[in-house]
């Protein structure tokens, strides 16, 4: 399929999403899909360059978008391309740069979590994994950068890309399979 300059494919899926941080406060920007700008959380140090773990920062990179991860027993599942997976209570993600699985999905009981999946608040609810130090792992050059669901008022998150869900629910349906976003 021939690429369109708005990150659109022949098709009309979109192949690029880009985040562009706000002028007025460094934590929040703009995901802009096609033509269209919605409001995003970004991280508490706002987009950086060089990214390590636990610094806050949203890493300005190309993410490709891996999978999509939802919560079944709070919403139906989300229609996309993307790979799609129903969260279980199992879930984390291992942000310890000591363990040999960093920076990947792992299977741990309640209670024992490093980054769970399955969050008592909503901002877990629907999350697509971004391609951040996954190919190949460096130890502690940040983990877990998702897009997720953003809290009232866009506070910041811990270095993830946060929207609300009707955003969600306008964009991964046109995502195409190759998808990514890219912060500048």
């Amino acid at each position: 399929m021939k690429k369109r300059d708005d990150g659109a494919a022949a098709g009309g899926r979109l192949t690029r999403l880009v985040v562009v941080r706000s002028v007025r406060d460094r934590r929040q920007g703009f995901l802009i899909a096609g033509s269209a700008a919605f409001p995003c959380a970004l991280g508490r140090s706002g987009i950086v360059v060089t990214k390590r773990e636990g610094d806050g920062g949203t890493p300005r990179a190309k993410l490709p978008l891996r999978r999509v991860f939802y919560r079944a027993d709070r919403l139906p599942r989300p229609s996309s391309l993307l790979p799609v997976r129903a969260i279980t209570p199992r879930d984390a993600w291992c942000d310890d740069q000591n363990d040999r699985r960093y920076n990947r999905l792992i299977d741990r009981p309640p209670g024992e979590a490093e980054e769970r999946l399955a969050r008592a608040d909503n901002l877990y609810d629907v999350i697509v994994e971004l391609g951040w130090n996954d190919a190949p792992v460096q130890r502690g050059r940040g983990s877990a950068i998702f897009w997720h669901l953003a809290r009232s008022g866009f506070t910041p998150t811990a270095g993830c890309v946060a929207v609300t869900g009707d955003i969600f629910g306008k964009i991964l349906p046109r995502l195409a399979r190759r998808c990514a976003i890219v912060v500048r």
